[in-house]
């Protein structure tokens, strides 16, 4: 016999309530530092008053929503999709995450379901969403909303580049 499914509210909010999802933020951050073959270091050092400092610039620059899953029995947040758009209309999903406990109930889907019809209702002519290194995982839930690799970027992890031989 399956537990009974908790019940879930959403709401909205902007980078004035962003401190709600701190907690869900910090999980999330932990779940990429584990799974993060070559990047480690960055998600051993990045705080969420970090990402908050990008967050309030995307708000200053564009616009920032933050949806947020609550289980109202429990009293907190559950879930959280927040996403931005730019000025020149580029919407991205720029975090999403679900608490352990509460995924597989159409939780997540949900929360990128009301972001993307935000951005649509915003006018966002093209729609992204990055996904981390070591999460590949998470690439069949977004081909769900017509998501895929368009290229790759590379990135040089500091430090680590060969040194350059002299030329002759």
């Amino acid at each position: 016999m399956t537990a009974p499914v908790p019940p879930v509210e959403y709401r909205t909010t902007d980078i004035t309530g962003i401190e709600v999802i701190r907690p869900l933020w910090n999980r999330i951050c932990d779940h990429h530092r584990i799974r993060a073959r070559t990047f480690r270091a960055f998600f051993e050092h990045t705080t969420f008053d970090d990402r908050k400092v990008y967050f309030v610039r995307c708000a200053e620059t564009g616009d920032l929503r933050v949806d947020l899953a609550c289980d109202p029995v429990a009293g907190r947040c559950v879930g959280y999709c927040v996403t931005s758009l730019s000025a020149d209309q580029i919407g991205e999903i720029e975090s999403l995450y679900v608490d352990e406990a509460y995924r597989s109930q159409g939780i997540g889907t949900a929360l990128v379901r009301r972001a993307l019809a935000w951005l649509d209702e915003n006018g966002s002519v093209e729609n992204r969403v990055a996904v981390a290194e070591g999460n590949e995982e998470a690439f069949p839930f977004y081909r769900k909303f017509g998501f895929y690799p368009r290229r790759t970027v590379l990135e040089q992890v500091r430090g680590s580049a060969p040194p350059q031989r002299p030329e002759t």
